[in-house]
């Protein structure tokens, strides 16, 4: 696909900075054979009974810490994925370095008076260092939720307020190990959850760590050639069962974010169609783009992305360009808002064509 396909231009005063009182008080753009105006509310009564709700239950760290190098500089330190526990107050990290200057290996980094950093390997494929921490009086993830900072997405264009630590999670937030949220699941509250139940539809969860690499934009004119960042993944047995059951009653399986889409489609079993494999801490580098056969995924629910990204090349593949397009275009005109604290899209059913969207 050509990368300026994904191009669309976004007046600044649409980005969602902040979140809104209630979660769930959110609009929401239904995507079908037509355009309707809704609100996040209404999903329950958009959903048909029988079906399986799938979202993404990654709880998100504040996985951001600022330190300073033994010669004064400062540093700023955003953790990807522990890679070796060597125990609670020593363990190995992924993380993307700020400094002024190059960092060596073996330099030093103080956070604060309990917890210093390490470097142990310069910069890999994917711009990320290897740091080893350690904690004094605790554990390495005691000191993180102490001193962290969450990670907002630097488009928000300001800083960390108390607030986010709570709405910059999702009411499914379970296993720690997120750099940014999933964020189609923040519209969810417990109202709204019990509101989908008493429906008939069941709510089950995967775990997808979001990284760094889901708001980089893609830097090369041809989608194919962009390489794709890796996140890990789970699929407990719970949920492949429940997925299974809602094909053999006729249910749809509906995504709650292109996090949970990656999740179900990396997993898909190919000797029973439309069903997962239970994995354990997989790691996927899936990139869905338009022309992509889509295995598992009947319906999505999910915001407004960015440009040039490959979340909205998913979007595209499961709603068709020129569908999804022209939705962008309508939300932009009716003044929703965009990107992670802003409103929502359903897509009820995915481009037809023998379970094919249209080419890039």
């Amino acid at each position: 696909m050509r990368t300026d396909l994904l191009d669309y231009e976004l007046p600044e005063r649409l980005i969602a900075r902040r979140p809104l009182a209630e979660r769930s008080a959110a609009r929401m753009l239904v995507v079908g054979e037509e355009l309707r105006h809704a609100g996040v509310r209404d999903l329950p009564a958009l959903l048909e009974p029988g079906s399986l709700l799938v979202v993404n239950d990654t709880r998100v760290l504040p996985a951001r810490l600022f330190g300073q190098k033994a010669t004064g500089g400062r540093i700023e330190l955003l953790l990807v994925r522990c890679v070796r526990a060597e125990s609670r107050e020593a363990e190995e990290w992924l993380a993307l370095v700020k400094s002024g200057k190059p960092l060596r290996v073996g330099a030093s980094i103080g956070i604060d008076e309990r917890l210093t950093a390490c470097v142990l390997a310069a910069r890999n494929d994917e711009g990320l260092a290897t740091v080893r921490l350690e904690a004094k009086g605790g554990g390495v993830d005691e000191a993180i939720l102490r001193v962290g900072q969450m990670p907002l997405p630097p488009y928000l264009g300001r800083e960390v307020e108390p607030a986010d630590r709570e709405r910059y999670q999702t009411v499914f937030a379970r296993v720690a190990g997120a750099v940014a949220a999933p964020t189609a699941g923040l519209h969810f509250d417990r109202e709204l959850v019990l509101a989908i139940e008493a429906r008939g539809v069941e709510v089950a969860s995967v775990t997808l760590h979001v990284g760094p690499g889901t708001f980089r934009p893609v830097g090369v004119d041809d989608l194919d050639r962009h390489p794709m960042h890796a996140e890990e993944f789970s699929i407990g047995a719970p949920t492949a069962g429940r997925i299974a059951a809602a094909r053999a009653r006729g249910g749809k399986v509906v995504a709650v974010g292109t996090t949970a889409v990656r999740s179900l489609e990396s997993a898909s079993d190919p000797e029973r169609p439309g069903c997962v494999r239970a994995v354990e801490r997989a790691e996927t580098r899936l990139l869905i783009q338009p022309g992509y056969r889509f295995q598992v995924v009947d319906q999505l629910v999910t915001n407004f992305h960015l440009p040039r990204s490959t979340l909205l090349a998913l979007v595209y593949a499961f709603g068709s360009r020129s569908r999804v397009r022209s939705a962008y275009e309508a939300a932009i005109a009716e003044e929703y808002r965009f990107y992670s604290y802003g409103d929502a899209m359903f897509l009820p059913c995915r481009d037809a064509r023998d379970g094919r969207s249209e080419p890039g």
